[in-house]
């Protein structure tokens, strides 16, 4: 610019011009500190990817449309023994290990309208020392920002690593199922221990009618003993009659019938209670049966009642048969447990009379059993925890906890619902619905 164009221009116009300069200065300033950051989270980004592919345990290889290889990570690289650049650029075929894994290949890159979730294939690839090692592959296809497909993703697992993990999580859910069952036996044990008193009355009657009988045998049979020596001793026959008359023998003879068979049903009462105790302590078998809901109650009132607590009723009405599908035994341990805590609990409460009554109705599909009682109820606070493992209010050393937590588990594997509330007036109630037999 000529020096007279310059002496032209005033004081202001310089300041200007110098502000206009420090304001580009400072922009360039922020814009350069504002790249520095962008590249450092770009950085720390590609950090992270990076990682996360290291990280990975399934082999991972991304190629273009042609099968070239453009991103591995460490695991492939391991797996075949190649390091990640000298990967970069070379064919996927050639790590395939046989005609068929080549062709599965081509197969899905030749795919031109792919699935978005991508498929599943077997392949077979080289290892280092160039053996065939077979994975199972997920296809995905790569698509560019426009909706072009621009390549493939495959991540796959060796099988026997699969198998491996398969067998590994059978064998923890075959010890799972064990201990399940064991922990269901433990309770159902606790169940009976607390049954006792009542079960050695419900033996006492029978074992005793049995034993009075057996003594009036033994007295009878030396009697018959003695006429009997006294017949083979060829004794006159007045003689023998009197001794007929002095033993008794006609009454004997008369009586025997009856205590034979007084004998005999007190013995099959005895096994009758020994063969339902052992059928309520035994391991239930997997397999699911029709079962008479009914028939459960009735078996559960009866073993609670005799252990009862004094003044304990338990109302029921039978009906019509209800037929679900299930193990009986387990059945009948829910109905133990739900009839033993009401008893508990009505007998905390402190009232004269002790009530716990059962109801039945069928609802569409659905057997439904209401078991209420005049017991205090439960803690609002309680009622979330009540099927909780190892939660009861009860002293020490008179509930595991298990009983409901248990019950039910027993009720879900049956497809049922087991829940709980509150009544109105007072006491809980419990509601067990279970799916009919078809």
């Amino acid at each position: 610019m000529p020096a007279s164009a310059l002496e032209g221009i005033d004081e202001s116009t310089w300041v200007d011009v110098i502000q206009k300069m420090d304001e580009v200065y400072s922009q360039l300033i922020d814009d350069e500190i504002e790249l520095e950051k962008k590249n450092a989270e770009l950085e720390q980004s590609q950090q992270f990817i990076f990682s996360v592919l290291s990280a990975m345990s399934d082999v991972l290889l991304v190629c273009n449309e042609r099968g070239v290889i453009e991103e591995t990570n460490a695991a492939l690289c391991e797996l075949v023994g190649r390091t990640d650049a000298e990967l970069h650029g070379t064919s996927l075929y050639e790590l395939l290990a046989d005609p068929l894994s080549v062709e599965r290949a081509r197969t899905v890159l030749g795919n031109t309208n792919p699935a978005r979730r991508g498929e599943g294939l077997e392949l077979n690839l080289f290892d280092a020392q160039r053996q065939s090692v077979p994975v199972d592959a997920n296809c995905t296809p790569r698509v560019a920002a426009s909706g072009r497909r621009v390549g493939t993703v495959f991540v796959a697992r060796p099988t026997a690593e699969i198998k491996r993990a398969y067998h590994e999580l059978r064998s923890a859910h075959e010890a799972l199922k064990r201990a399940q069952q064991q922990l269901l036996h433990s309770e159902k044990m606790a169940s009976l221990g607390r049954l006792v008193a009542g079960v050695a009355h419900e033996l006492n009657n029978p074992i005793s009618f049995v034993l009075g009988n057996v003594h009036a045998l033994s007295r009878y049979s030396n009697r018959l003993r003695a006429y009997l020596a006294a017949v083979h001793a060829g004794e006159p026959a007045e003689q023998l009659q009197a001794l007929r008359g002095k033993l008794r023998i006609d009454h004997i003879l008369d009586d025997l019938p009856s205590l034979i068979e007084g004998t005999l049903e007190g013995a099959q009462r005895t096994a009758d209670i020994v063969n339902s105790l052992k059928r309520f302590s035994a391991m239930d078998p997997e397999d699911r049966i029709p079962v008479d809901l009914n028939e459960v109650i009735k078996r559960a009132i009866h073993w609670i009642g005799k252990g009862a607590v004094p003044d304990f009723e338990m109302r029921w009405q039978p009906g019509p048969p209800l037929m679900v599908m299930g193990s009986a035994g387990q059945l009948q341990q829910v109905l133990m447990n739900l009839l033993q805590n009401a008893q508990d609990a009505t007998a905390a409460h402190g009232k004269a009379d002790k009530l716990v009554s059962i109801e039945t109705e069928v609802v569409e599909n659905c057997v439904r059993l209401h078991l209420r009682d005049n017991g205090p109820g439960i803690a609002p606070e309680h009622l979330s925890h009540v099927f909780d493992p190892f939660f009861t209010t009860k002293p020490v050393g008179k509930g595991t906890g298990l009983g409901l937590s248990i019950s039910y588990g027993i009720v879900e594997h049956h497809g049922g619902v087991l829940s709980v509330c509150n009544q109105i007036d007072a006491g809980a109630e419990f509601l067990l619905e279970l799916p009919l037999a078809h």
